[in-house]
């Protein structure tokens, strides 16, 4: 990716003064956010290697850099979204951030939405863990209303005669 180009990570600046130089070794990344948008961005330009990298020991150990590598290369990277951190700054030992990241695989319009946790070590921030977030899902107000339950609308007939025969005649 060219320097002058504005970074994948969507903060703006241009990659050869936000990510690029976190993901070339050049500069350490300040906060756990900071890393994070690297990490993003290091998908977006194939650089897996800052993958592994990084993240801690534990999780270089389980890192599998086929997979790593052919993810970034299938996926259409579209951007990252914070949505929120905790601690995580140059004063913190551990960091918490919350993201998107939006991305076409196979066709399919996706949403990654993780909580991942930071830990700082004497080298600087790392990976340490991250964990899916999914949808919430509908929970109902009030209880379901049976077949044979009186129709709600009042109308004194039962809700399967009523407004539960869904359109039919």
């Amino acid at each position: 990716m060219n320097n002058e180009e504005l970074c994948p990570c969507k903060s703006g600046r241009k990659f050869g003064e936000c990510c690029g130089p976190i993901i070339a070794g050049t500069e350490k990344a300040a906060t756990a956010e900071a890393l994070m948008r690297a990490r993003y961005s290091s998908y977006v330009t194939g650089d897996i290697e800052f993958l592994k990298t990084s993240a801690t020991k534990a999780v270089q150990e389980q890192f599998n850099e086929n997979d790593s590598r052919a993810w970034s290369k299938a996926a259409e990277w579209h951007g990252l979204e914070i949505i929120r951190t905790e601690k995580g700054g140059p004063r913190n030992k551990t960091g918490v951030v919350e993201f998107r990241a939006l991305y076409t695989a196979n066709g399919e319009f996706c949403n990654h939405h993780e909580v991942s946790t930071f830990v700082k070590e004497k080298d600087g921030w790392k990976f340490e863990d991250g964990t899916l977030v999914g949808e919430t899902p509908i929970v109902r107000e009030e209880p379901k209303i049976g077949r044979n339950d009186p129709c709600p609308c009042g109308s004194g007939k039962k809700y399967k005669k009523c407004c539960g025969r869904g359109g039919q005649s």
